[in-house]
């Protein structure tokens, strides 16, 4: 069984958010940089995989996902572990999915005085558990651009010694300054393409995210009415098909109503 604990504002821990993620990052082998990250569940799944081997169905563990029902299957599993080790901490689930800091943060705290209170300094290998799958965004690296290589100079030709201060040579030097500018301006161009095609693919797998998660509630509603259908004479079930079927006024207007604005020559408004 596990040792219970309760956390409040005086018996927190006073670290801060950068002492809290080394904390996550140097035990669990990961690389998070924003505590909102962890609002995944999948570092306090294997926490708890850490302080009670065996209690915990690790390889259930989602832990590269940035899906919320994901997210809510890995805390469920916490949840499970948590009753099953008489653990009376009530986990905020629906606050924790939304990757708020202040709702993450609190909920780390508590977790990490509930973690000393518990850990008998056993080792464990994070990576090994979770079969080397990387959590956290890789930091950045800094890609070194190797110098050009410089093409063999003819010999110079001599030049008199009233021609070296000519006007041309001061041109010369003028043109080689402004390839240089070109130059850094091109690598500062060229980082500011790779950063924005980051972004976009970063808002790519968001967005197939939140495609997956609305066909995924979708489907479960559609499974609920055809079940109601099939009893639409139960007063309860009847209750259940309203509320199914309701929309927000002037979303999707009736089909009579809608005719005669049409008639009348008006704009439908929506």
């Amino acid at each position: 069984m596990a040792v219970n604990v309760f956390s409040t504002s005086g018996t927190s821990e006073n670290m801060s958010r950068h002492d809290m993620l080394n904390w996550v990052n140097d035990n669990l082998q990961t690389n998070y940089s924003k505590i909102e990250e962890l609002c995944s569940g999948g570092v306090y799944c294997q926490f708890m995989d850490m302080l009670f081997p065996g209690n915990l169905p690790v390889k259930k563990v989602k832990f590269v996902t940035k899906l919320e029902h994901e997210y809510i299957a890995n805390f469920k599993l916490l949840q499970n572990c948590f009753k099953k080790l008489g653990v009376d901490k009530v986990i905020p689930v629906e606050r924790l999915v939304k990757g708020r800091f202040q709702d993450n943060f609190e909920f780390l705290q508590w977790f990490k005085k509930f973690f000393d209170a518990n850990y008998g300094g056993e080792e464990y290998d994070a990576l090994g558990s979770r079969q080397n799958q990387a959590m956290g965004a890789p930091p950045k690296q800094t890609t070194t651009r190797s110098p050009a290589a410089k093409t063999s100079a003819k010999p110079a030709r001599s030049v008199p010694s009233s021609q070296t201060r000519s006007p041309s040579g001061y041109g010369t030097k003028q043109t080689a300054v402004s390839r240089a500018n070109n130059h850094a301006a091109g690598d500062k161009g060229s980082e500011k393409v790779s950063e924005l095609n980051q972004k976009v693919q970063d808002l790519q797998l968001t967005v197939e995210g939140l495609e997956k998660e609305r066909d995924f509630y979708f489907g479960k509603l559609r499974d609920i009415e055809v079940l109601c259908q099939d009893h639409e004479d139960n007063q309860h079930i009847k209750g259940i098909m309203d509320i199914l079927y309701q929309t927000e006024d002037g979303f999707a207007p009736p089909e009579d109503e809608v005719g005669n604005e049409i008639d009348n020559g008006e704009e439908e408004e929506y």
